[in-house]
């Protein structure tokens, strides 16, 4: 394994970089401006490469140095959030939790409150977003994403599937133009979640209609769960997944129109890092939740 340089060569080389001052740096560091200029010395004959071109009034980075400088600020800084992590008390009882907007909004919302009150040393905090969190970077704890559950350095435990079906108001099955088969979408306005947008195409193929329905001219949302809302209105058809629809087609609010089901190929899944996914509060969310979800959904087999 190649060799490291000095974390005291280090320390001083962002801090001059960042002031461009070796007397700022050393100031910032608590030593002398003599203690600094040998550790950026020591620290530039370990690399074989000048890291500073110094003037008589000045001090600049060299090309080199601009080139290496964001990837040690970066090792810093994620070095300080694990630090950060690491000091901070497990009594905290602050469990921060990340999803997608669609699944918070329709399923995980409506559910976290049972568990705050079985767990009231532990405060449930909910943040959304579109991609895999960066747990060295953003303050989480735990996550819940779709996909096929490998995610290299993480711990992933299944939660459930999502079989995927057309949804509509009970109003559209008795408007105009009726809705009694697949292909009688042709005549209705499809409604789209931008970040699935091959969605419909997937539906179409199993259902043997032309995937071209799906370039018709539609409504687009950012989220699924903007789409199913619209849904509920009577402003279309859309493609909804179990979780998300569950509660609304209980209530009357949404029916299902045809018996074409997609099974999912992938399915949601909880996700942290192997270093921390032990720790008591996020092993007890982890457990609640899978004790939350109706058995008899298995993982799909891995790609």
């Amino acid at each position: 394994m190649t060799t490291l340089p000095s974390l005291s060569g280090l320390r001083a080389f962002e801090a001059a970089a960042r002031h461009l001052s070796f007397t700022r740096a050393a100031d910032e560091l608590n030593v002398t401006q003599t203690a600094v200029s040998h550790l950026i010395r020591r620290l530039e004959e370990q690399l074989g490469v000048q890291l500073f071109v110094r003037r008589n009034r000045a001090l600049e980075l060299t090309r080199e140095a601009a080139s290496y400088l964001p990837a040690v600020r970066g090792a810093f800084e994620d070095l300080r959030r694990a630090t950060d992590r690491l000091r901070r008390p497990e009594r905290e009882g602050v469990l921060t939790v990340s999803t997608t907007a669609s699944l918070a909004a329709k399923w995980l919302v409506t559910r976290v409150a049972a568990f705050q009150d079985a767990n009231p040393g532990i405060e449930v905090r909910i943040t959304t977003s579109s991609h895999l969190v960066d747990f060295q970077r953003e303050e989480v704890d735990m996550a819940v994403r779709y996909g096929r559950g490998n995610w290299p350095g993480l711990r992933t435990d299944w939660l459930m599937a999502e079989d995927m079906f057309p949804v509509c108001s009970p109003s559209l099955l008795n408007a105009d133009n009726p809705l009694r088969t697949p292909e009688d979408l042709a005549n209705h306005t499809l409604l789209h979640a931008t970040a699935s947008r091959e969605d419909w195409q997937l539906w179409l193929t199993a259902a043997g209609l032309p995937v071209s329905l799906a370039a018709r001219r539609g409504l687009s949302f950012d989220q699924s769960f903007m789409a199913i809302e619209a849904a509920v209105e009577g402003l279309g058809i859309a493609l909804g997944r179990t979780r998300f629809v569950e509660a609304d087609i209980a209530a009357g609010r949404l029916v299902v129109p045809f018996n074409v089901v997609l099974p999912a190929d992938a399915g949601f899944y909880i996700v942290a890092p192997e270093a921390t996914a032990d720790t008591p509060k996020i092993a007890l969310f982890r457990q609640w939740l899978i004790d939350s979800v109706e058995p008899g959904a298995v993982a799909p087999p891995p790609p």
